[in-house]
């Protein structure tokens, strides 16, 4: 540690007694640094980086030590765990009568047995003129809930005016549709986004299994909208561990219907029943429905989602992940050959003159780092990082330590 003694340290005194005289009073670090290494020799200065100036076991960054504002896209697994896919579909016996008639909640564990169980998406059923529920006549207290559900979804997602959701048919006109399956993602799954070209879901029907996909992988349709980016759903395959991009077959079923559209800004995959049947043939419905295909009457609730729940949860494998943009600060902590190469740990000197315990640090003091705060101009820790090992530090050492902040 330097030292300024004599007249040196005389000098150096009157110098920011006259300084402080010529400006009122007001003196800044930096210009303290200033003077200061004007006197000091040996190769010794303060702020030997950036103008920073080193004050015991803390440091000021300097200009070029922060890099902020930095955007990173981060994509993991969409589901609990961040796993990115789904081979167990659970729905809730709590789930009240009157929720069912509008959706299903599907659970990634069995929730009457797993106290960790949580939501992962659901399932709902749309019609524009409330087939599938109890009318009216049948009963005054009906909520219409298929049709419900249907205005609900078409005020999220149509722009004012378009009253019908439509689907792209093999002619590659836009055909309206009466009713809609909605699979819709539970937002603490989706948090931003879906990854578009990232999502595959496998039905099974009477007529085997297949894949559903989006059409994004080669920028088909991407519309924007008032719900943000739309693709048609497509019937292919990811191509999952391979480096061929992913095969779409068909955006349409073989009675020419489209298969579906899908939402990634908003976490919503929507199908076209007329399309997905044709596709798929007949489930095993576990709802008040008591046939195999769609409920069409109004004299009872015929809750069809459970249709495709029984689709999904037949085809075992439901993949998806998510994708966020991800504000990233980087910090560059340096240690010259000059910095922290002393510590106020009790343990590190010893007796009433403070000796070193290790008589060897007396020339070569060598320190160890293990721990970076990150503070506010009040001292308040606001971050810490731990490297993975001890770091020596000591005068023939300099210690460079990137830290990443994302938020």
């Amino acid at each position: 540690m330097a030292q300024i003694n004599g007249q040196a340290g005389t000098n150096l005194s009157q110098e920011l007694a006259n300084y402080l005289d010529a400006n009122q009073g007001n003196l800044t670090s930096e210009q303290i640094m200033k003077i200061t290494n004007q006197y000091l020799s040996g190769g010794d200065k303060l702020g030997a980086t950036g103008g920073s100036i080193s004050n015991g076991i803390y440091k000021r960054f300097g200009e070029f030590d922060q890099v902020n504002g930095k955007i990173e896209v981060v994509t993991t697994g969409l589901w609990s765990g961040d796993t990115g896919s789904l081979e167990s579909f659970h729905t809730s016996s709590t789930q009240t009568e009157a929720s069912l008639n509008y959706y299903v909640n599907v659970y990634d564990k069995d929730p009457a047995a797993n106290a960790s169980a949580a939501v992962q998406y659901a399932i709902a059923y749309g019609h524009k003129y409330a087939s599938g529920s109890v009318d009216l006549t049948t009963s005054d207290s009906s909520t219409l809930a298929s049709k419900a559900t249907y205005a609900q979804y078409k005020s999220i997602l149509l722009d004012a005016g378009e009253e019908f959701f439509t689907f792209t048919d093999n002619l590659g006109a836009e055909t309206n549709s009466n009713d809609v399956y909605v699979v819709n993602v539970a937002r603490a799954r989706y948090k931003e986004k879906m990854d578009a070209g990232n999502w595959s879901i496998i039905l099974s029907g009477s007529t085997g299994t297949h894949t559903l996909i989006d059409d994004s992988g080669k920028k088909f349709s991407d519309d924007v909208g008032k719900a943000g980016r739309v693709f048609n759903v497509a019937s292919g395959s990811l191509n999952l561990g391979t480096e061929n991009e992913a095969t779409v077959n068909s955006i349409t079923a073989s009675n020419g219907a489209g298969l579906g559209r899908f939402y990634p800004d908003q976490g919503l995959v929507l199908l076209n029943p007329s399309a997905i049947h044709d596709l798929i043939g007949t489930s095993i419905d576990s709802g008040s429905n008591s046939g195999a295909g769609l409920y069409t009457g109004t004299s009872y609730e015929g809750q069809n989602h459970f249709l495709l729940h029984n689709a999904i949860k037949g085809g075992n494998d439901f993949q998806a992940r998510r994708t966020e943009n991800v504000s990233t600060s980087h910090y560059f902590v340096r240690a010259t050959n000059r910095e922290f190469n002393f510590s106020n740990n009790p343990t590190f000197v010893t007796g009433s003159d403070n000796s070193f315990v290790e008589p060897t640090f007396e020339k070569d003091p060598r320190t160890f780092i293990t721990t970076i705060g990150l503070m506010n101009d009040a001292n308040e820790i606001i971050a810490v990082a731990k490297t993975s090992q001890p770091i020596p530090k000591s005068y023939d050492k300099e210690v460079l330590i990137k830290v990443k902040l994302d938020f």
